[in-house]
């Protein structure tokens, strides 16, 4: 359990976290459910919270794990957002602290996000955040240095 332990580029949280079975437990408050501790699941609870508390988004309007079919295969996206009209707005990617961000890894959301068509596309590995606005259109992004409360976006 060190990854616990490992503080992320993200504020701290009071998660509710439980041992049991030899295995440690968080509690999404999305999911309404323990959760098996992962160091990718230890990324989303922090980035959720992150959006939730710092940045405003409505929890109500946070999908997690929502699956997709990608060359006619079944697939999950870490976390969706929707606007107040259902419409998705953003994908965003988790991995473990140790995964590194680099091209393959965006690359990966990218093609996530060429179902979902997002207007915002969001990597993280708890260390390192890459947001992109996306233009669909002339199908190009750009990066941004910071995330958008919700009611900017």
């Amino acid at each position: 359990m060190s990854f616990i332990l490992a503080p992320l580029n993200l504020p701290e949280y009071p998660f509710k976290i439980t041992f049991k079975e030899n295995r440690h437990y968080i509690f999404d408050e999305i999911r309404k459910k323990h959760l098996v501790l992962t160091p990718e699941e230890w990324v989303r609870q922090h980035f959720i919270q992150y959006l939730i508390s710092s940045k405003k988004f409505p929890k109500t309007l946070i999908q997690i794990e929502g699956g997709l079919t990608l060359n006619h295969l079944q697939k999950r996206t870490d976390i969706v957002i929707f606007n107040n009209a259902g419409e998705r707005i953003m994908v965003i990617e988790c991995k473990a602290p140790v995964v590194k961000i680099n091209q393959a890894v965006f690359d990966q959301a990218a093609r996530y996000n060429s179902v979902h068509k997002t207007k915002w596309l969001v990597v993280t590995n708890g260390m390192t955040h890459c947001y992109a606005a996306i233009d669909h259109t002339l199908e190009s992004f750009q990066f941004m240095k910071e995330l958008p409360e919700y009611r900017l976006l």
